[in-house]
């Protein structure tokens, strides 16, 4: 209760600070009537959305639509009240000098400039723009980027071998077949070799990919599709009523993968061959630094030679700073996601951040460090923010080359 009266206190100091540059510029008692009703309105959708939470399986598009309106209308408050709060701190000013400058005007406080509340104004459209874009486009605005990476000890069979890497479906969050459709053949277009999925199918539970996978069974690679779990894919963050209940629902998680023609790998390696020539594909489950901890390197790549070549899938960024790259067995190629690029960055020539990065050191691209590659991929859906702006949904596709 008492969380809920911190986070009402606090979003309506937000509101009544922003609403003074509307008092400035009308006396429209209408408008202030809609802005309180819309403001009001969304807090307490907030509140009713998360507390349906218990009566549901975790995250649900109703929470996340939720979340959204409530970042949508105050974005534009925040930028509000930095120009405003600007404008108070002159006003300030401006009453000390009034007072000791000896002015024998009555009024000492002057009033808010009309000019200052219209720039305020103007500078909310900013983010209300962009949050609104995201939630209406940006959150399928899928971009192919593409990388080709080279190394000394590649199987010369392997010299220009492509791989698709996809990562963090979501697809309890999809609202949209018709842009889910075009994001399954834009991936087929790539034609790339193989195709790789570094986990989060779902946001919960198994069911929500029930209606996608259809779609996502028409993915076509010539060496095969191959995919690992990540942290949501477990049901860590639903309420269930039993542990077998749990169980279950895991199981027919794993069930999913082969449903959509894709092999999952359990802490477990396969081989691609081309000729008599081979490279290892090794898959972990989830290991994160903040999340579960069920990865094993050492199970995963038991069946593999040390010398082999060797890409490894692991969900969780965190796993190759903390275990993959300084490992004894030399995984030349990790692939992961998790991140989404927090779905909120900047990414312009000479520009790439994202709030992201102060909790994630590799948190959107190729990486290369000890003489190692990680690529970290940005996720095909969303989650929790119903939308994308400025990091937008990723399809990666790798070419191998010899160095």
């Amino acid at each position: 209760m008492i969380r809920w009266v911190v986070f009402i206190v606090f979003v309506l100091f937000i509101d009544f600070y922003a609403f003074q540059s509307v008092k400035t510029i009308t006396k429209n008692k209408f408008i202030y009537i809609i802005y309180w009703l819309v403001s009001v309105a969304v807090i307490f959708n907030v509140i009713y959305s998360i507390n349906s939470i218990g009566e549901s399986r975790g995250l649900s598009q109703q929470v996340m639509l939720a979340f959204g309106l409530l970042i949508l209308s105050f974005s534009p408050k925040i930028s509000a009240l930095i120009v405003l709060f600007g404008e108070d701190i002159f006003r300030v000013f401006k009453l000390g000098f009034n007072y000791f400058s000896g002015n024998t005007s009555t009024n000492y406080f002057p009033d808010r400039r009309a000019f200052i509340s219209k720039m305020a104004l103007g500078l909310a459209a900013i983010p209300f723009s962009s949050v609104l874009y995201g939630m209406m486009r940006g959150k399928y605005n899928y971009q192919v980027i593409k990388h080709t990476l080279y190394f000394k000890d590649l199987p010369n069979a392997f010299d220009g071998y492509t791989l698709t890497h996809i990562s963090d479906i979501h697809s309890g969050s999809f609202d949209d077949e018709e842009k889910i459709s075009y994001g399954i053949d834009l991936i087929n277009e790539q034609a790339s070799d193989v195709i790789l999925f570094t986990g989060d199918i779902v946001n919960n539970t198994a069911d929500e990919m029930t209606p996608w996978i259809p779609y996502f069974n028409k993915l076509i690679a010539a060496d095969g599709k191959y995919a690992v779990l990540g942290n949501h894919d477990y049901g860590e963050y639903v309420r269930w009523k039993t542990p077998e209940e749990k169980a279950r629902n895991f199981q027919a998680i794993k069930d999913i993968h082969p449903k959509i023609g894709f092999n999952l790998l359990l802490n477990d390696s396969v081989y691609l061959e081309k000729g008599s020539e081979k490279i290892a594909l090794v898959g972990v489950e989830n290991w994160g630094t903040r999340f579960k901890k069920a990865g094993d390197l050492d199970l995963a790549s038991s069946k593999i030679n040390k010398e082999d070549f060797k890409i490894l899938m692991s969900h969780d960024p965190s796993h190759w700073e903390q275990e993959v790259k300084t490992h004894a067995n030399n995984f030349h190629l990790t692939l992961s996601g998790h991140t989404h690029g927090m779905q909120f960055g900047i990414e312009i020539p000479g520009i790439k951040w994202s709030p992201v990065q102060y909790i994630y050191k590799h948190w959107a691209g190729v990486y290369k460090e000890l003489g190692k590659y990680i690529n970290v991929n940005r996720g095909f859906g969303f989650l929790a923010f119903p939308g994308r702006i400025g990091i937008w949904p990723e399809i990666t596709v790798i070419t191998l080359k010899k160095k």
